[in-house]
């Protein structure tokens, strides 16, 4: 059965839109050629998006060329405001954008471990609104928020997870609660996926796993361009996967003796001094700087040490996904680089007889971030597009 008018009108309206998010700024005579729509239909939907205030001429094709063939069409990107927040144990970092995601401010606050839950959660979002409002962005549209913990695949709640301050969960409600905007919260690893795919290390891929390596481990997994939760919403948990080299078993409540306890941020800098690269004592957060130091001094011995480690669990998600690439991404996975992904690639040939990449992730800590702006850009151009 042939698309009703409407029904017609609406598809190539948003092809429209979507070329023009992509491509940035056409004429009329750039979108039927993208399109392949006849110059009557696009002078038409041109006509109509212009109306519904979606797009608006920002220019003129050429210096020489006038008139309305020359006419450069953009989407209003002040239609609707965005903010993203990476919520991280020691504190959160946010930005604010337009509806192309273009980023207008952005701001980051501390918190202290022993700060009462309430104060918390009173900052941080005084922080997004003050930011907002110093951006020009008055009324948010919506709101992505990165965190680590499980989200419920159900409700697309941030569940409780042990370990971590009780003022992420409640800064999540605190946002749905005070702010006029859709709130959305994804798990911290799944958003690095996500950027990595959009503008990373993974954009030529379909399928793939995303091992995280930071404060924490986690992994997310892509199968078919398709982010997959499980059904509880658990599945990269590698931090609790029983992995040979640790003196103890995992448990329900916590993830020491599992893969955490060899490739957390903690046990490398316990492996870096062992090797003598740092006195005992350095905080956590000094982990990516420290493989970051050993890549460019050549510390061989310490980096295959800690390729020994990481690729176990590197093995165990492609002997159960066969994923054919494996991005080592967070801080120490960016630190580590194309090194440290060489030696972990040549480690999993040995061990696994399935063919897999081992890529570093280009965009480090900042992929969270990324991620979250990039899932509420999507959820608020469904939304308005879809208005259009």
């Amino acid at each position: 059965m042939p698309a009703s008018p409407s029904t017609a009108r609406a598809i190539n309206d948003r092809l429209a839109l979507r070329f023009l998010q992509e491509e940035g700024p056409l004429t009329a005579g750039q979108l039927k050629d993208l399109t392949g729509l006849s110059r009557p239909t696009v002078a038409d939907l041109v006509e109509r998006l212009t109306a519904s205030g979606l797009v608006a001429v920002v220019g003129e094709a050429g210096a020489q060329r006038r008139g309305p063939n020359a006419k450069l069409y953009g989407i209003v990107a002040d239609r609707a405001h965005l903010a993203a927040l990476d919520v991280r144990t020691e504190g959160v970092r946010l930005v604010v954008a337009d509806l192309l995601g273009k980023v207008l401010a952005q701001a980051a606050l501390p918190i202290e471990p022993g700060e009462q839950t309430g104060a918390a959660v009173d900052r941080a979002v005084a922080l997004l609104e003050r930011t907002a409002k110093e951006a020009g962005a008055e009324r948010l549209h919506t709101v992505g928020v990165g965190a680590p913990g499980l989200i419920d695949p159900a409700s697309g709640e941030l569940r409780d997870s042990s370990g971590l301050p009780e003022w992420h969960r409640r800064l999540v409600a605190a946002l749905q609660e005070r702010l006029p905007a859709r709130v959305l919260v994804e798990n911290e690893t799944n958003l690095a996926a996500l950027a990595e795919q959009r503008d990373g290390a993974t954009r030529d891929r379909d399928t793939f796993v995303l091992l995280w390596l930071g404060l924490g481990i986690g992994a997310a997994v892509v199968l078919d361009r398709r982010l997959r939760r499980g059904a509880s919403g658990g599945t990269g948990e590698v931090g609790f996967l029983p992995v040979p080299g640790t003196d103890s078993l995992p448990s329900a409540t916590d993830c020491g003796g599992g893969y955490h306890s060899l490739a957390g941020s903690g046990a490398i800098l316990q492996l870096a001094v062992a090797h003598g690269l740092v006195e005992p004592g350095e905080p956590v957060e000094r982990a990516a700087e420290v493989v970051r130091d050993a890549v460019t001094s050549g510390a061989a011995g310490f980096l295959d040490a800690l390729a020994d480690r990481v690729v176990l669990g590197v093995a165990a998600v492609v002997a159960v996904l066969d994923p054919g690439c494996v991005v080592l991404a967070g801080e120490v996975g960016r630190a580590g680089g194309d090194d440290l992904a060489r030696r972990v690639a040549d480690r999993l040939t040995v061990m696994s007889p399935l063919a897999t990449q081992v890529r570093a992730g280009e965009l480090g800590g900042g992929a969270v971030l990324r991620g979250a702006l990039l899932m509420a850009r999507g959820a608020a151009q469904e939304d308005v597009f879809g208005a259009g």
